[in-house]
């Protein structure tokens, strides 16, 4: 039996599916971590920090 007879009996429709299960599953953890109201406080801090003044700059 050589390699492209193995090869080609797969059915390699499967990992489609599965990568598409993994895909809707990370997006769906990050939409609720993104939208907790836990993590509100953090994401605001997140927000602002390109507009913060950054006094460890100054002083070197």
């Amino acid at each position: 039996m050589r390699m492209s007879d193995i090869v080609g009996s797969l059915d390699l429709s499967i990992y489609t599916q599965i990568a598409l299960v993994l895909f809707v599953g990370v997006f769906a953890a990050v939409l609720a971590r993104t939208y907790s109201r836990r993590q509100r406080a953090e994401m605001t801090r997140a927000a602002r920090l390109p507009l913060a003044d950054d006094d460890r700059n100054d002083r070197r």
